[in-house]
């Protein structure tokens, strides 16, 4: 009996101690996605009222500071480049050859008409940064058991104020999230529809992006390949390129 009662006791502190905390489980889907360079081919399937389309295109990221990314297709969007060094973005248009810096509230604007907004391709991608995180508890999605998070900013000038995530307990990759307001109004939620495994780490292939403020059936995200840690010249990560 007295075996027992021991066992009771200290059942729920081995139990405790074996869950990860929020912040350690944040840090492992941060490491899960980090790379020092990594270039990624992706088409965007937007779902809007009148129809949906497809946009191609091809990125090439350094760590969190530098991104470049040009369309592919369709003839509409082709040659559409943009870049992102540190806290700037610019874009640029073939039809006008013109080079236009996105700030202020044109961050807020959608990306062609998509449910991802430029403040969405500006924020830091290693959420740890910019969140605390708590575990919430345990819920199943898609089959894959995950600890439920909770985030709240860590600062006041993010565009998502907290967010609720859903880490697959396995892999720590992100199935599901709610991104609010500060007032806590939804703002935008994601689903993880499907999965890859590159270089031993599990990924996103197919994510679906809804705002909730549009109408519409939300945006697919859909990576076609990724290389890690690739090579990449130091001249793509410049405002030159835009005009290559």
């Amino acid at each position: 009996m007295r075996k027992f009662l021991i066992i009771l006791l200290v059942l729920p502190a081995l139990l405790a101690a074996q869950t990860p905390t929020g912040d350690e489980i944040l840090k492992r889907v941060d490491d899960n996605m980090t790379a020092d360079n990594k270039i990624v081919t992706s088409k965007m399937i937007i779902h809007s009222r009148r129809g949906s389309r497809t946009i191609e295109a091809k990125s090439w990221l350094q760590g969190s500071e530098k991104s470049f990314t040009e369309y592919l297709a369709p003839a509409r969007e082709k040659g559409t480049k943009m870049l992102k060094l540190e806290d700037q973005l610019w874009t640029y248009s073939p039809s006008t050859d013109r080079i236009i810096r996105i700030a202020g509230h044109l961050l807020r604007q959608s990306v062609m008409g998509s449910d991802l907004s430029y403040e969405d391709m500006m924020e830091d991608p290693e959420l740890h940064n910019l969140y605390t995180a708590s575990v919430n508890g345990e819920e199943t999605v898609n089959g894959r058991l995950c600890w439920v998070l909770d985030l709240v900013g860590k600062k006041e000038d993010l565009a998502y104020q907290a967010r609720k995530i859903w880490v697959d307990k396995e892999r720590f990759l992100i199935l599901r999230e709610e991104r609010f307001a500060k007032s806590g109004k939804l703002l935008k939620s994601t689903d993880i529809t499907e999965t890859m495994k590159i270089d031993n780490r599990w990924i996103a292939k197919r994510i679906v992006f809804k705002d909730a403020l549009k109408t519409g059936g939300g945006t697919e995200f859909v990576i076609e390949s990724i290389n890690f840690n690739a090579d990449i010249p130091d001249y793509v990560f410049s405002k030159a390129s835009l005009r290559r």
